[in-house]
Formats: C-alpha cells, structure tokens, sequence
C-alpha cells in the first residue's frame, strides 16, 4: 500500500512540473503519455502522433496524476 501511496505522489509531482510548463510536452496519440516535445517516436508505444496544444498537455497530466500506472514503460521491457 506504501509504495502504491509514493508511486502515485511521484505522478501527482510529475504533473505539477508539466503543468507549471505544458509547451514543453506533448501528448502520445497512440498510448496517451506524456512525453517531451523533443521526442519523434513515443518511447513507449512507437507511435509518431502527438497531441501539442497544451490544453490538451495540462488535462492529460491532470488525469494521469489521479490514477496508477497502466501502461507498459520501456523499463518494463528489460
């Protein structure tokens, strides 16, 4: 239950950060994450649709700070 309590206040911490700056992220149209506008291929899904209005940017990081991970992350893979 602890470390459910710290990976959803990490969430939350990262949000805040992408939120204070939504222009420098983007949003994966293939898995919905979050990822820096930099980035040409989603690092999780491979896709190379994104979302970049940052209203868009703020509502997704909003949403994903309230609920635990789903998706499967690079690291996941190793």
């Amino acid at each position: 239950m602890a470390q459910e309590t710290t990976a959803l206040a990490d969430r939350a911490k990262r949000a805040r950060r992408i939120v204070r700056n939504p222009a420098l992220y983007k949003v994966c149209m293939g898995c919905d994450s979050i990822v820096a506008t930099k980035v040409n291929i989603c690092p999780n899904c491979h896709s190379y649709r994104f979302e970049e209005k940052e209203e868009e940017v703020v509502a997704q990081a909003k949403a994903l700070s309230t609920r635990e991970q789903n998706s499967v992350v690079a690291e996941d893979l190793l």
